[in-house]
């Protein structure tokens, strides 16, 4: 943990993760907006790297300013308007993920950054499932769940459907076991939302990551690894934050992220990246 900075001379690119780092519950904290802001304004880059599709980042999560977004877990990224990546599942692999999901009775969105896509009644379910989380509709103060289905899209052929991730509920088996029915070729994390337990996750194409998203965007602007800064707080954030030059865990993450981090902050509803981006010289 000996990689913190001063004050640097040189613009640093900063990769935020959003759910449970950036926001909490989907709401970002003022004190977070504000950094960001202040951030940007010293000549630092700072982009979203979020596991969700741009199609699931409302202009609530966007609306401090951003130099670009990595998105989808790596999958897709877009600096300055400009896409560099767009990964998307083979057909064959989409058709096993859909396959394997509908026979063990999981609600699932397919993640494509123009779209989400589900099976009709999707968004009853998972309102019903994720209510009890948030608080029914968003009557705790916290995002309503059904926003991020803005996107939603129900064809009758889903299998015709294009998209980068797939982020599930209420399976009748737990994650490991629908993990290993997926194949070698498809990876598989338990739900960044605790409360969900076992019958939730998120499918990604083994070998797509965060790090890779950061690698696209470094490459396009010339940036050296030790210029980068990365805050996350979930498993999906792991390679980011051994790739990055300054690697930031959220309080209560998993202790595999906590390993390998430089510098621990607190989560987003104590605005931890306040007290963070200081520390790390960016403010």
């Amino acid at each position: 943990m000996g990689r913190v900075t001063a004050a640097p001379s040189a613009p640093r690119y900063v990769f935020l993760d959003v759910d449970g780092t950036y926001a909490h519950h989907g709401e970002v904290p003022p004190g977070h907006e504000r950094v960001v802001r202040a951030a940007r304004a010293n000549g630092h880059r700072v982009l979203l790297c979020t596991g969700r599709p741009t199609s699931m980042l409302p202009e609530r999560i966007r609306a401090a300013g951003f130099d670009g977004i990595v998105a989808s877990a790596g999958g897709y990224v877009e600096v300055g308007g400009e896409v560099l990546r767009d990964q998307r599942f083979p057909a064959d692999l989409a058709a096993r993920a859909i396959e394997v999901l509908d026979r063990h009775d999981a609600a699932y969105l397919l993640e494509a950054p123009d779209a989400l896509y589900g099976r009709p009644g999707v968004d009853r379910r998972l309102g019903e499932l994720l209510d009890g989380h948030f608080g029914r509709g968003g009557a705790d103060g916290a995002a309503s769940p059904l926003e991020i289905l803005s996107a939603l899209q129900t064809p009758d052929d889903l299998t015709a459907c294009s998209f980068a991730k797939i982020t599930y509920f209420g399976a009748a088996i737990p994650w490991p076991e629908l993990g290993a029915e997926l194949g070698d070729r498809l990876g598989i994390l338990p739900s960044s939302i605790a409360a969900m337990g076992e019958s939730a996750g998120e499918i990604y194409l083994v070998g797509v990551h965060k790090a890779l998203g950061i690698e696209a965007v470094t490459a396009h602007l010339g940036v050296p690894r030790e210029d980068v800064i990365a805050f996350g707080d979930g498993l999906n954030d792991l390679e980011m934050l051994e790739h990055a030059g300054t690697g930031v865990a959220i309080e209560g993450a998993d202790p595999r992220l906590l390993a390998v981090a430089d510098l621990v902050v607190a989560g987003p509803q104590a605005e931890g990246l306040v007290a963070g981006f200081a520390r790390v010289g960016l403010v």
